[in-house]
């Protein structure tokens, strides 16, 4: 059993012993607080017309996302009723977790090593999503690719969505600080 108060994230880490040396010599910055570093990582899992028909559907990802992220994850409602969607006020529609600090590292160490691995016809992800202000956000179409869900209970494949927020200030440092933590791009 790891001890808790001993044990830090392999990708954490890489960060502080390599990726801050180089990415400080890469841009020239003044002092290493400049340095981009991650600052949360946001996963999301929208069930759609799926759960407007089930309200267990929700439920379900819930515990599927909580599952993959290590962290109770909070059922997502809607805001507003839209009759033509059959959607009303306050029906979970969702579900969503935010991670910071450990649990952080070890999920991107997860997505890069194991699930993006384990997608069909994987040819790495679009170097074009990052929002203007080093954010990063991607899509997976299929959440079984984690190791943490069994595909033989999985009633429901869900698509999910990640956001990777950097304290980078363009797009260029935080494409660089996640090349650096091996993220797969295309381009």
């Amino acid at each position: 059993m790891l001890d808790a108060a001993t044990y830090t994230p392999r990708l954490r880490t890489v960060y502080q012993d390599d990726i801050r040396g180089k990415l400080k010599e890469e841009f020239g910055y003044a002092n290493d607080m400049m340095i981009p570093r991650l600052d949360k990582i946001v996963l999301n899992i929208g069930c759609g017309s799926e759960a407007v028909r089930d309200s267990k559907k929700a439920r379900s990802a819930q515990e599927d996302l909580t599952a993959i992220a290590g962290q109770k994850a909070l059922v997502t409602k809607a805001k507003k009723s839209i009759a033509g969607f059959r959607v009303r006020e306050d029906m979970p529609l969702g579900a969503k977790v935010t991670l910071r600090g450990e649990r952080m590292y070890e999920f991107l160490d997860r997505l890069i090593t194991v699930a993006m691995p384990r997608i069909r016809d994987f040819r790495g992800v679009s170097g074009k999503s990052f929002d203007g202000r080093g954010n990063y956000a991607c899509g997976l179409k299929e959440h079984i690719v984690f190791p943490e869900i069994n595909f033989d209970k999985v009633d429901e494949v869900w698509g999910m969505d990640i956001i990777i927020c950097t304290t980078a200030k363009t797009d260029a440092e935080a494409k660089a600080l996640l090349k650096h933590f091996n993220m797969p791009f295309n381009s």
